[in-house]
């Protein structure tokens, strides 16, 4: 007889933290419905309280849709939830709830099914899902940014756009007058994945080699969003943005940390 893989655990962490704003428009959140994880980074904007709201009604919409009894795991109902929490922030704009008419939020959502051992996640706007995997970080979504799209079209590197004074410039999120049109995808899980979920004030200071060295310079989901947080603060970045990330982990259950890198 065959023996049944082992099944995989889930170790998780979050941050979320001002930066050198007033206040703290990012939103974290993390749930579990049975064999099901959901993690949540949404960073918000808008008027007088706006961004806060606006980020909130993100992650409070998509909880309410995926860490419900019964919902079916699939990308369609994944993408289903982000809808509603654009649909939810646009109509809260519309109320204009605390003066704030144009608010919006960028959302990543990552959504794990243990039982089948499957990743799906989604994203409007510029917070990113990274994973690492056999010791090398990927960037697994796309900003939905102005200089994300002359990258793609070829008018300017990967390199040039990092320093982009625009590249903070959004064409979609959650709450804009426009459609949108999430970006859900799906992976299988392996033992040892480890991904990354953060707003732009998070990845800004990083890149994807710095994102995997930092993983194996601790023994847990904390240890490795201490050791990024680090180089975010060794930065000194006069005007930082408020930063936020979840850091999961993936491993068998009778694993003690993720893959190293060699």
């Amino acid at each position: 007889m065959t023996s049944s893989p082992t099944p995989l655990d889930v170790a998780v962490a979050s941050r979320s933290e001002l930066g050198q704003r007033r206040s703290n428009e990012d939103n974290v959140r993390i749930c579990r419905a049975g064999d099901r994880w959901v993690a949540i980074v949404a960073d918000g904007a808008g008027g007088h309280r706006g961004g806060a709201e606006a980020s909130r009604r993100a992650v409070d919409a998509l909880e309410a849709a995926l860490c419900a009894d019964g919902t079916h795991f699939d990308a369609d109902a994944l993408t289903a939830g982000v809808l509603a929490a654009h649909a939810d922030v646009f109509a809260a704009a519309q109320r204009n709830v605390h003066g704030a008419a144009r608010m919006h939020s960028t959302v990543v959502v990552l959504w794990i099914d243990l039982q089948s051992a499957s990743a799906l996640w989604s994203h409007v706007g510029d917070s990113r899902l990274y994973r690492v995997r056999d010791g090398v970080a990927v960037l697994l979504t796309s900003d939905d940014s102005v200089v994300q799209r002359m990258v793609d079209a070829g008018l300017m590197s990967t390199e040039q756009a990092v320093v982009h004074p625009q590249k903070n410039q959004l064409l979609a999120a959650l709450g804009i007058e426009d459609d949108v049109e999430p970006h859900t995808a799906s992976a299988a899980l392996r033992d040892g994945d480890a991904f990354l979920l953060c707003s732009d004030g998070w990845w800004d200071a990083l890149d994807a080699q710095s994102i995997a060295e930092d993983l194996v310079r601790g023994d847990s989901p904390d240890d490795w969003l201490d050791a990024m947080q680090q180089r975010i603060a060794s930065r000194g970045a006069p005007r930082q943005d408020n930063f936020s990330a979840v850091a999961l982990w993936l491993r068998e259950s009778d694993a003690t940390r993720p893959m190293a890198i060699d």
